[in-house]
């Protein structure tokens, strides 16, 4: 009886995570305003509540998918009795309502974090950001519960047999590719309800600064893991060899990524030299509200994508709706407090305040670019003036350049002195670098290609400009010290974190620019007993097999692969799927990985004569894409926990309690 009852339990739970997160986001706003200890306290219970109760309804649509039970409208849809289990986990957000309840969980996930965290904080400012994302929490619950119900029944007609997982989704990169995605859109919405109480309560100090950063960072670094994963997703499993093509969706997640980026320079020198307050606010508001856009982009149907989920369009309304009152409020708020709490503090255009400046504005026009590129073919064809594509070349010719002139501040930004410092320091410092950047990344491409590209080199040059400079900061860092090792140990955890960041792009960068030049690709037509040579390396076909998957039939092709006359070799073996349910075909890619290449295969038809159609693809350096995004997380999650950082906490929470009731009633 309690089995049948499952989804109704998890409908329940929801209904009371909306009136808790109702609670969460009145009373405590109230009793910040009001100056009542007691309302005040009303947040954190409720975000536990909250919490617990969306963690109940996302266990109960899971539970459903593992039971198969078909009566819910949501797992007849999107899973299927042959599904295998680890499929089942993932397919509970591998569709819209599915997704937006992970969302809601991991919202009120971040809210419990909130709360866990910021007890030593003035009991007005959690308050106001318990407030704040009790409010975000409704709008969500709200959306769900009214447009994207995901326990829904179909009792009338029940199917025998589900529809299935989509193919494309039926892949361990979707096991972990949006949850990634989700911490980093949703832990946003922290930094957000941060910047917001700030403002509502003037306290626009470095204090609140130093709890943000490490927020901002945390989820910068989910954001930047899920993007990844998203890239490699696509890079093995669409089977076209490319790693990010521009689609729309793809632009979604970079957008409040780039402005993220903007955000932790920003909230950097906000703590550092008190400048760029209200600059810093904008950001974190405009962060969250790309977030949102993005949610907007890929749940309302505007979208026909891979990635998307196309809906009906009162879902895409809503969406719309809760994003324009997010955004207009915000700006609302931003508008009335921002002037009253902002301050002037004076720098030279030499200076690292300078430069991290024109590093966000840098940022923020690349942020504008991918925008508009996303964004204005939507509104064309919504106001019915035709249809337009924008593609890879819109972005390739702005983003490039743009890229390569941020990599130039980057490079002088980490030794550069705040407030002021002379030209010919910075010539002193960085002449031998620059020297070093330009030699090498002349010469690396005859080398290495055997003539000379002007865009490999200034590929190169721009990632080792980024290098270099550190490398000659953390000697001039150490080289006081008695050892070198004792001389690393001194520095500091937020410092290894910068390190790591940008080694982290500049090693994308190179990347990027090395499988985007010297990529080879061959289509070929293969039968058993064939063989093609592709980069030096011979592709025999051995056999082809067929065998039967959990839910699929699959053609399998052996290929023996040896590379010259050295005598070693070794098997790939690309396959051909046919999914039973749907009766959909997909190729699964066999991939030869490498630090410095990888060997690509994908099977396409059958040519009926006994031969299929092969890609065959040669790609030098592709994994340094994602080893990239891999150092820059990385150095996100280091600076976290730098001792500053504990220092705070443990000052605040050391605080006698009358201060911070002093505190409070003068904010």
């Amino acid at each position: 009886m309690i089995i049948k009852m499952i989804p109704e339990i998890g409908h329940f739970a929801l209904v009371v995570a909306l009136l808790m997160a109702a609670i969460q986001g009145v009373v405590p706003l109230a009793g910040a305003a009001t100056r009542r200890p007691l309302w005040m306290a009303y947040g954190q219970p409720m975000a536990t509540g909250q919490f617990l109760f969306v963690a109940i309804a996302y266990a109960c649509l899971t539970a459903s998918y593992m039971l198969d039970d078909f009566t819910v409208a949501n797992v007849a849809n999107n899973s299927n009795s042959l599904l295998p289990w680890y499929y089942k986990l993932s397919a509970v957000w591998g569709n819209h309502e599915g997704s937006v309840l992970l969302w809601s969980m991991m919202l009120a996930g971040w809210g419990y974090a909130a709360t866990r965290f910021t007890g030593s904080l003035p009991r007005d400012m959690v308050a106001r950001v318990m407030g704040i994302m009790g409010l975000v929490s409704v709008g969500f619950l709200l959306f769900i519960l009214v447009t994207s119900n995901p326990f829904e029944r179909l009792l009338l007609n029940t199917p025998q047999d589900g529809a299935d997982l989509n193919p494309l989704l039926q892949d361990f990169g979707l096991v972990i590719h949006p949850p990634m995605l989700y911490m980093g859109y949703v832990g946003f919405s922290v930094v957000f309800a941060f910047a917001i109480a700030a403002l509502l309560g003037g306290r626009l100090d470095a204090a609140w600064t130093r709890w943000a950063r490490p927020w901002t960072n945390v989820a910068w670094a989910f954001l930047t893991v899920g993007i990844a994963l998203g890239s490699w997703w696509a890079y093995y499993e669409l089977g076209w060899g490319g790693w990010w093509f521009w689609d729309p969706v793809e632009n979604a997640s970079l957008l409040p990524w780039l402005t993220g980026t903007a955000l932790i320079h920003s909230l950097a020198v906000t703590e550092k030299r008190g400048s760029f307050k209200s600059w810093t606010v904008l950001l974190a508001i405009s962060t969250f509200s790309l977030s949102l856009m993005g949610t907007f982009l890929v749940r309302s149907g505007v979208l026909t994508s891979v990635h998307a989920f196309a809906n009906d369009p009162s879902r895409g309304f809503f969406i719309l709706m809760l994003l324009a009152i997010t955004v207009t409020l915000s700006l609302l708020v931003f508008a009335f407090r921002a002037p009253r709490v902002s301050q002037k503090v004076g720098f030279s255009w030499l200076s690292r305040d300078s430069l991290l400046l024109i590093n966000n504005i840098l940022l923020v026009i690349m942020t504008v670019t991918v925008l508009l590129g996303t964004v204005y073919p939507l509104i064309l064809d919504s106001l019915g003036l035709g249809k337009i594509s924008v593609g890879p070349p819109y972005f390739n010719t702005l983003f490039v350049p743009l890229t390569v002139v941020m990599c130039i501040f980057m490079g002088v930004g980490p030794t550069a002195r705040w407030k002021r410092m002379s030209f010919d320091v910075v010539v002193k410092q960085l002449w031998l670098a620059g020297a070093a950047a330009l030699v090498i990344g002349i010469v690396a491409p005859l080398i290495y290609g055997g003539s000379w590209d002007l865009w490999v080199s200034l590929g190169l040059v721009s990632a080792l400009w980024i290098v270099l400079p550190m490398v000659r900061d953390v000697f001039a860092k150490t080289r006081h010290a008695g050892s070198l090792g004792s001389g690393l140990r001194k520095l500091s955890l937020a410092y290894w974190g910068m390190v790591l960041g940008h080694l982290g792009i500049a090693v994308t960068i190179v990347g990027v620019t090395m499988v985007s030049n010297y990529n080879i690709e061959r289509n070929v037509r293969m039968a058993p007993g064939d063989t093609v040579e592709v980069a030096g390396y011979q592709f025999t076909m051995q056999q082809l097999s067929s065998r039967r998957g959990p839910n699929f039939l699959a053609d399998t092709a052996e290929l023996q692969v040896r590379r010259g006359d050295d005598g070693r070799s070794f098997q790939m073996n690309p396959e051909k799927r046919l999914y039973l349910a749907t009766g959909m075909p997909m190729s699964q890619v066999a991939l030869r990985p490498g630090l410095f290449r990888d060997l690509y295969v994908a099977m396409g038809e059958d040519l009926d004569d006994g031969s299929w159609a092969m890609r065959i693809q040669y790609k030098p350096f592709v994994r340094w894409l994602w080893l990239g995004a891999l150092l820059m997380a990385a150095g996100g999650v280091l600076a976290v926990a730098d001792k500053r950082y504990r220092r705070v906490r443990a000052k605040e929470a050391a605080r006698p309690a009358a201060a911070r009731t002093a505190t409070e009633a003068h904010s």
